[in-house]
């Protein structure tokens, strides 16, 4: 079935436009959970903890990325949609080009600062010989993973949501084999780890640049740019709520190491590590729907169709809330399982990690509304709105209430603070919905 921005969307279209991206996230993050699979079960809970100390200091780097291209979507998405194709490649071609500059100057700089930016967040003289050279090799390929997180999202824009499917399993393919042959076969450790996502990250970021600098199928095309400060603004500031989601997410991540070293030691930055990698699947099924159909509301709102912006708009709050339900009970059906899988060689790791879990997933009842919310705003070029949920939801209420609720529940406040800051979350985003519904007319 051939499916196009501009149809009519049943269940079952929007379901089939949706899942590729959804899909394509839920890979990503399964083949960056492989490193620490490996790492933890190979080399040992310490590697494993200080990999996820590095890492959101190198995602903080990479928000960029989705600001420009999720922000940048939405408007050339609009573009497109109101007849303008042959702009709309100028502006697409314009920010790949600025993503992969950007990408070079970060990945330089979080290569000199590495180590003084490991100590201020908490890494001891045995986390160290692991962070470095993990770090170092990720800021490497920096410039690649922005392009591939990029390209993620243009894919659906271009209507190929499926190729981009198919690269992401490519480049996940990649990040597996070559984790088991770098740690578990050639024992490299956490340098291996680096080595083999580096790896999946090139695949992932110059497949599709090569599709499109070349003349293919599809609505966009690398062509020569032309500058346009305007539109980079309007990038900018429509997808600041999404690099404030990751930005927040990141310096967030680094506050509950820095807490839970104080509180836990080693034991909870693993454990928190845990959550992560079990997080980043299940959120991807919110982040991959709200990705996928963005575009199609970015078209609607282009073309002032508006009954087709309300069915949208209905049909994804009833999908993402059954979405929700089965994600809670999955988890904790699950939380002792998943968390057997990357520290069952500790019992009492296991145990902390499996209630950690338990009381984490709580907040999925409530996570899925608030980011398509976010997503849904940058989709109408309302960057204002998207740009407060996602403050609100990663940053203001969480860092108020994992420094609030450990003083009332000990260790257990920690893992509670996420579900309490995404409740509040769903209030503002209920009261954005209901204050902005007649200007945009999607209610």
């Amino acid at each position: 079935m051939n499916i196009q921005l501009s149809d009519h969307f049943t269940y079952r279209k929007l379901l089939r436009f949706t899942i590729p991206s959804i899909a394509m996230m839920i890979i990503t993050s399964i083949y960056g959970v492989v490193d620490g699979l490996f790492v933890s079960n190979v080399v040992g809970a310490e590697a494993f903890a200080a990999v996820n100390l590095i890492m959101p200091f190198a995602m903080i780097f990479a928000s960029v990325s989705f600001m420009l291209s999720t922000g940048g979507s939405a408007l050339v998405g609009k573009i497109i949609g109101e007849g303008n194709v042959e702009k709309g490649n100028q502006i697409f071609s314009m920010l790949v080009y600025l993503i992969v500059g950007i990408g070079i100057l970060f990945g330089i700089f979080g290569i000199v600062f590495l180590e003084p930016i490991a100590i201020m967040i908490g890494a001891t003289e045995e986390l160290l010989q692991y962070s470095i050279p993990y770090g170092t090799i990720l800021f490497i390929s920096l410039p690649f993973f922005m392009l591939q997180t990029t390209f993620q999202v243009f894919f659906v824009v271009a209507e190929k949501p499926h190729m981009g499917l198919i690269i992401s399993i490519a480049a996940g393919l990649t990040n597996v084999f070559l984790d088991f042959l770098f740690i578990y076969f050639f024992r490299w450790g956490v340098t291996g780890a680096a080595a083999a996502t580096a790896m999946s990250e090139i695949v992932g970021g110059m497949i599709p640049f090569i599709y499109f600098l070349r003349k293919n199928t599809s609505t966009l095309r690398l062509v020569r740019p032309k500058w346009n400060g305007k539109a980079i603004i309007k990038s900018a500031t429509n997808g600041a709520s999404e690099m404030l989601t990751n930005l927040s997410m990141s310096l967030v991540s680094v506050l509950y190491n820095f807490q839970l070293i104080k509180i836990a030691g080693a034991d909870g930055v693993a454990a928190y590590g845990v959550i992560m990698y079990v997080t980043f699947i299940f959120s991807g099924i919110f982040i991959g729907y709200s990705i996928g159909s963005a575009p199609l509301i970015s078209f609607n709102y282009g073309a002032r169709n508006s009954q087709e912006l309300k069915n949208l708009f209905k049909k994804s709050l009833i999908l993402i809330g059954l979405a929700s339900l089965v994600l809670v009970l999955i988890a904790e059906f699950l939380a002792t399982p998943l968390a057997r899988i990357f520290v069952g060689y500790d019992l009492e790791l296991l145990i902390i990690t499996s209630r950690a879990l338990k009381l984490f997933s709580l907040s999925f009842l409530f996570s899925g509304i608030n980011m398509f919310a976010s997503s849904f705003f940058t989709a109408l070029s309302n960057g204002f709105v998207s740009a407060l949920i996602s403050i609100l939801r990663t940053l203001v209420f969480q860092v108020i209430m994992i420094f609030l609720l450990p003083l009332l529940f000990g260790l257990d406040g920690i893992w509670l603070a996420v579900v309490l800051a995404e409740l509040l979350t769903l209030f503002f985003t209920v009261f954005a919905f209901l204050v902005t519904k007649r200007y945009y007319r999607f209610m």
